[in-house]
């Protein structure tokens, strides 16, 4: 798994009809994209250090390099 500071986590329900959580990566702390990531959940605006499982994936999503 890879990511970069702003793409999204998100994480599938284990369960049926349990909801995906998704929240946005606010630093990586593992090496080259590695995690665990510190992620801003979208439900409740905590913030937790996860290590995602296989049932988790990164959406890429463009970054701008600045507002002009």
């Amino acid at each position: 798994m890879h990511a970069t500071t702003g793409d999204r986590l998100v994480i599938q329900g284990n369960h049926v009809g349990e909801p995906l959580r998704d929240g946005e990566i606010i630093e990586v702390r593992g090496k080259d994209g590695a995690p665990p990531y510190l992620v801003r959940w979208a439900d409740n605006g905590h913030e937790s250090l996860t290590y995602p499982g296989p049932d988790a994936h990164v959406q890429h999503l463009e970054h701008r390099s600045g507002e002009g």
